[in-house]
């Protein structure tokens, strides 16, 4: 990619006209310079470092936890090239420059800011204290700063407690300890800090109206607060259905049954029905049948 760059310049710069030879002239001295390869080799080893981080952020469908552990796996490899990466650079830097024919700089004479005729010295530091401190140190200082900044502790510990209410695989990752600490931490509400119970919880969420906003979750509750009582009523009712079966009820229909166990469940609405006027509808009915 390098080389073919170049090549286009320079073909530019022989075929091109006058105000393009000057700009295209120019884009090829910075590009060649050393400064600009060094700048280049350095974008290589940071962003091959942070590639992956970057591919598991755009994805649609993210995995927290997997992206967390890509964080912290791509600070301390930025960190490590921070503290050993750069006499590997270095060589590399050299290798390549050797091949292209670029002009390495004498890295223990004081740097010179600029080329031409405005060259000024640099604060009086040497080239390698310049490339290696102020450009390479400095550069993975920023991304570094840059990853701490947005990944710092605290948001790895909200997104990791977070990634308990992912459902992918059915909630597999759902610890209730977490989601107590994550509300605990993260979501304090003063006026839950009173209730005691689900019961309490319910009743909160009536008052407030919050139920109407988070629906779901009101539906949860009563739910947890009535399947007890459904179940319990339930193995009442069958129990007491055991006391028909008979030779009669064995030969009973599902239909006949299931109406039975109703009428014995809701007792209440059944104690309300007159048995004459269901002997009449019934009656009626026959009647009608045979006109």
């Amino acid at each position: 990619m390098y080389n073919a760059s170049c090549s286009v310049l320079q073909t530019v710069i022989k075929e091109g006209k006058c105000a393009q030879r000057g700009e295209e002239n120019k884009a090829y001295d910075d590009m060649t310079s050393f400064e600009s390869v060094f700048v280049l080799h350095i974008m290589i080893q940071i962003l091959g470092i942070t590639n992956d981080l970057c591919q598991a952020l755009q994805r649609k469908s993210q995995d927290i936890l997997n992206a967390m552990h890509l964080v912290s796996n791509t600070k301390i490899l930025i960190q490590k090239l921070r503290d050993d990466g750069w006499e590997n650079l270095l060589q590399q830097l050299l290798l390549f420059c050797n091949n292209h024919d670029i002009e390495v700089p004498n890295m223990e004479i004081h740097y010179i800011y600029g080329r031409g005729r405005f060259r000024q010295p640099k604060d009086r530091v040497t080239n390698l204290h310049y490339f290696r401190y102020d450009v390479f140190i400095a550069v993975i200082d920023s991304q570094l700063h840059e990853l701490d900044f947005r990944f710092n502790d605290e948001m790895i510990e909200l997104l990791s407690l977070s990634s308990s209410l992912d459902p992918k695989r059915k909630f597999q990752n759902f610890t209730a300890d977490d989601i107590y600490k994550l509300v605990s931490k993260f979501y304090p509400h003063p006026q839950l800090d009173s209730l005691k119970s689900i019961s309490d919880l319910c009743r909160w969420l009536a008052e407030t109206e919050k139920g109407e906003i988070y629906y779901l979750i009101d539906r949860l509750v009563r739910l947890v607060l009535t399947l007890p009582v459904s179940t319990a009523t339930a193995e009442r009712a069958f129990s007491a259905m055991k006391l028909i079966k008979t030779a009669l009820r064995n030969h009973m229909e599902d239909d006949y049954l299931t109406d039975s166990l109703i009428v014995y469940v809701e007792k209440g609405i059944s104690k309300e029905f007159d048995i004459d006027s269901i002997i009449d509808e019934f009656a009626s009915k026959k009647i009608a049948d045979h006109c």
